[in-house]
């Protein structure tokens, strides 16, 4: 077996990112994985060998034989090129079969949990699974025609896909979008080149506030200032909605999309919305959940494990703008929210200050520094830990410190199943079993997915 060969093979599972995985036999008489991205479970395929591995093989998708009955047409005429929709071309009731029990072997195979199946709640899904992200990140560039280009980078490249329109983006993008467009291409405004850093439209965030319907643009650029900004406030300043117009400054030879600084061309710095009876103001720097529908569920539901009567201490860690910190703070005595980005420190004191909330504080540091601090120099304790940490799953550190603890009750908040498992073994070591697990469906037709899982202590 050698690249460019051509087999044929039935799709029988899918992996850790919705790639279809068939098998072909060897001549030595083995059984070898193939993993082809964009076929389906139950699909009968064509393929081209790409890469061959000792136990597995990757493949091109050339022809679909026999379609799978979970095999859709994508909404999108450049779902497959694109890497923002990876499961576009997957029916929804697969999608979300395939979330729940890529959850459920995580917890299996990783996290050591026999029938993990019994502790975990049917997937919640979304009504109206398009049109819910209320955060886009476009890159600009050019085509070969030298006419600007903005959309989604391919996947595993940096090649823009020139996409006027997502089915995934709030209602409302593509006339900003091409508003911006519209006045680089008019204005002859160069746009950035990553492999020799010149040019100076980098990106272009928007976000939308599904309550409020607040609309913020931020302009990132490889500068300082952008000509001819007024003509571009002026324009975008009759879209309905439009709260605050900025550029943020990022003139560093990095894949990292926003620079530290912000300057704001019109309005205000932020937007606000709400999840829940919760208010938050959103910089162009602020983590925010991008699915706003489904974040409510989230919450609700990191809230119903929380299981708080009124006189718990709290501590919320990896807590950003204090998203879960506000929504535990209306159940518990006190609430401790720790996380490492200054500038989401900030934003959650303000958006406790206009929420009127007081028995919150919050900690500039990592978790897993400030927590063994906070424990062993002032002897803090805490009845519930909730974390919420980034797809690298939890310190071991900060997991330690939890034990030390021994809260009743952690409630573990993840993006990445994976590492889930794994803390969630860890944390049985150390004397903790799970006892709920919720799955969440918060980026549909893609393949992450989010959890919350309920641990508690043993009984001794």
């Amino acid at each position: 077996m050698k690249k460019n060969d051509s087999i044929e093979l039935v799709i029988e599972d899918m992996g850790t990112d919705g790639e279809g995985i068939g098998h072909v036999a060897t001549e030595d008489g083995r059984s070898i994985a193939v993993f082809v991205k964009d076929a389906v479970m139950g699909d009968t395929i064509r393929a081209a060998i790409t890469k061959v591995k000792k136990q597995y093989v990757y493949a091109r998708l050339v022809e679909v034989i026999k379609p799978s009955p979970y095999r859709v047409e994508p909404k999108c005429p450049v779902a497959r090129p694109c890497g923002g929709c990876t499961l576009q071309h997957v029916s929804y009731e697969k999608q979300l079969d395939y979330k729940w029990n890529k959850v459920k072997n995580c917890l299996s195979r990783i996290g050591g949990i026999e029938h993990p199946e019994d502790l975990m709640e049917p997937i919640i899904g979304m009504e109206n699974p398009w049109n819910y992200r209320n955060k886009a990140q476009f890159p600009v560039g050019r085509d070969k025609d030298g006419k600007v280009v903005t959309g989604f980078y391919a996947g595993r490249t940096h090649t823009i896909i020139d996409t006027p329109h997502c089915d995934i983006q709030a209602e409302g993008n593509d006339t900003i979008i091409k508003c911006v467009r519209d006045f680089l291409q008019e204005y002859n405004i160069s746009t950035y080149d990553e492999e020799t850093h010149t040019g100076l439209m980098r990106h272009i965030l928007t976000r939308v506030g599904f309550t409020t319907g607040e609309i913020m643009v931020c302009l990132i650029i490889n500068g300082t200032k952008l000509p001819h900004a007024d003509v571009l406030v002026e324009r975008l300043r009759q879209i309905d909605g439009m709260t605050s117009i900025s550029i943020n400054i990022n003139q560093e030879k990095t894949n990292r999309i926003l620079g530290d600084t912000c300057k704001t061309l019109w309005g205000q710095d932020y937007i606000t919305d709400y999840i829940g009876d919760v208010k938050y103001q959103i910089s162009p720097l602020s983590f925010y959940q991008v699915n706003p529908v489904q974040t409510k569920k989230l919450y609700d539901k990191a809230l119903e494990y929380a299981n708080l009567q009124g006189g718990e201490t709290v501590w919320d860690l990896y807590c950003g703008i204090g998203t879960i910190s506000l929504f535990l703070s209306k159940k518990a005595a006190k609430v401790y929210g720790v996380e490492i980005v200054p500038q989401a420190i900030a934003d959650a004191k303000v958006n406790a200050q206009i929420n009127g909330i007081e028995n919150v504080q919050f900690f500039v540091g990592k978790a897993e520094e400030v927590l063994p601090a906070e424990y062993k120099e002032h002897g803090v304790y805490a009845d519930v830990i909730v974390v919420d940490p980034p797809r690298k799953g939890c310190d071991e550190t900060l997991l330690l410190t939890i034990a030390d603890m021994q809260p009743k009750r952690m409630v573990y908040v993840s993006c990445d199943p994976a590492t889930l498992a794994r803390d969630v073994k860890r944390m049985g070591e150390l004397g903790y079993q799970v006892e709920k697990v919720a799955v969440v469906d918060q980026f549909c037709q893609g393949g992450h997915v989010e959890t919350v899982c309920l641990l508690s202590r043993k009984a001794q």
